[in-house]
């Protein structure tokens, strides 16, 4: 089902609204570039479907794929680039993503490269082109127009040295929010893979706080959903969580399948 400009538009400034006033947003996370899994996701009612980029070998090509099957089903659609590199996010902006999350920001230097890249001038320097995001160039002057303020910025913390830098990082007006990322964070504060050591938790907290002080959303990603751990994450501070991947309900069906293939057996 083809989605016009007009519908793609109004759903990305809804959702760039409810994360401005801090309100719940949920987002599904894919790791495998099926379209289905996508649709499948995007029908459930989630606001936006995140695509992981960093960890996983989808290519340029498949990302375009995904961002078209969230949209046309009802989604924003996020990609979490593999690097900070303009090489990366040009095209899957030119793809029609309606914002990016971004690994590993550290720094305020950082955050000013990723908005030029980003966006049009005068905000950035984003260069002007003519592809899917522009409506291969039905829509290509309200797109140049619109994107600015209606376009996302995610940031993920992930390192001792973002948390110490956040309130820098939470700063500049185009950032919409922030992710917690805590795995890299333990990494950071030499207690990898601890994510509920108390420095980590502190770590989080202190992000958290800077996101309320600032106005802007703060996310964290639940890998074992449940109603009660999604409510735990908004009464600690959260305001959109990512629930769960594809990855994951695989891998815990797989892993229940294995417990009953092992009894049968003997």
């Amino acid at each position: 089902m083809k989605m016009s400009y007009e519908e793609r538009l109004a759903r990305r400034k809804a959702l760039k609204t409810k994360l401005m006033n801090r309100e719940p947003v949920f987002g599904g996370w894919v790791s495998y570039p099926d379209a289905a899994i996508t649709e499948t996701f995007a029908m459930a009612g989630f606001d936006f479907i995140a695509i992981d980029m960093e960890h996983t070998t989808i290519s340029l090509d498949e990302a375009k794929r995904i961002i078209s099957s969230a949209q046309a089903e009802g989604a924003c659609c996020f990609p979490r680039p593999v690097s900070h590199s303009n090489d990366i996010l040009k095209p899957l902006l030119e793809a029609g993503a309606d914002g990016l999350f971004i690994q590993m920001v550290e720094t305020p230097e950082q955050v000013r490269a990723l908005i030029d890249n980003m966006k049009f001038p005068p905000v950035g320097r984003r260069s002007y082109g003519v592809n899917r995001a522009h409506g291969y160039g039905f829509d290509f002057d309200r797109y140049i127009t619109e994107w600015n303020d209606s376009s996302t910025l995610v940031l993920q913390i992930e390192s001792i040295q973002a948390v110490e830098n956040i309130d820098a990082l939470l700063a500049f007006p185009e950032v919409d929010g922030v992710m917690v990322g805590p795995y890299d964070i333990s990494g950071s504060l030499g207690v990898p893979g601890q994510t509920n050591h108390p420095k980590v938790r502190e770590a989080g907290r202190l992000v958290i706080e800077a996101a309320q002080r600032a106005g802007k959303s703060c996310c964290t990603q639940i890998a074992d959903v449940s109603v009660e751990r999604v409510r735990d994450a908004f009464d600690q501070g959260f305001t959109f969580v990512i629930l769960g991947s594809d990855l994951f309900i695989l891998w815990k069906w797989a892993e229940n399948m294995r417990t009953v293939m092992a009894e049968v057996r003997g």
